[in-house]
């Protein structure tokens, strides 16, 4: 008589766990960050883009927010960003495009090239605003023009 072989042979290695790889960009990033106040993370993930509340809670909480940080993003929303009423979304105060540094840990290389498109075009934008406030508009008097009496 001929012995069958069982179909599964018993592994006698114990199973072993399989990991992924982990991204330490991205945990530094977080560990980075977090330490940062939640003002400044608010400010400068505005800066990138217009976000709706939901969106930028999302994006927080990805970054580890804390329960009293996410309880305070009404009043901080209220002092950094403006409410476009449109879309519903939320845009930072052009006063505070001056407080973000292009160095932000939480920001990839990516998002580092768009700060940078956004920071040159309002800058070219404000000195085009500066330049015309500061030509004066010619009167009657000042054309050369007789005057008519």
């Amino acid at each position: 008589e001929a012995r069958r072989v069982p179909q599964s042979i018993p592994d006698f290695v114990p199973e072993r766990k399989r990991t992924t790889p982990m991204n330490l960009a991205k945990i530094f990033q977080k560990t980075s960050i977090s330490g940062r106040p939640f003002r400044d993370r608010v400010i400068h993930l505005l800066a990138l883009k217009n976000y709706k509340k939901p969106e930028l809670l999302d994006r927080l909480l990805q970054d580890g927010i804390m329960q009293k940080d996410r309880d305070s993003l009404e009043m901080i929303l209220q002092q950094v960003a403006k409410l476009n009423v449109k879309d519903n979304s939320f845009s930072l105060k052009e006063h505070l495009f001056k407080d973000v540094q292009k160095d932000w840990p939480g920001y990839s290389e990516v998002d580092r090239q768009v700060l940078k498109r956004i920071l040159s075009r309002k800058s070219a934008s404000s000195q085009n605003a500066t330049s015309t406030s500061h030509l004066t508009q010619r009167g009657p008097s000042d054309t050369g023009a007789p005057s008519r009496t």
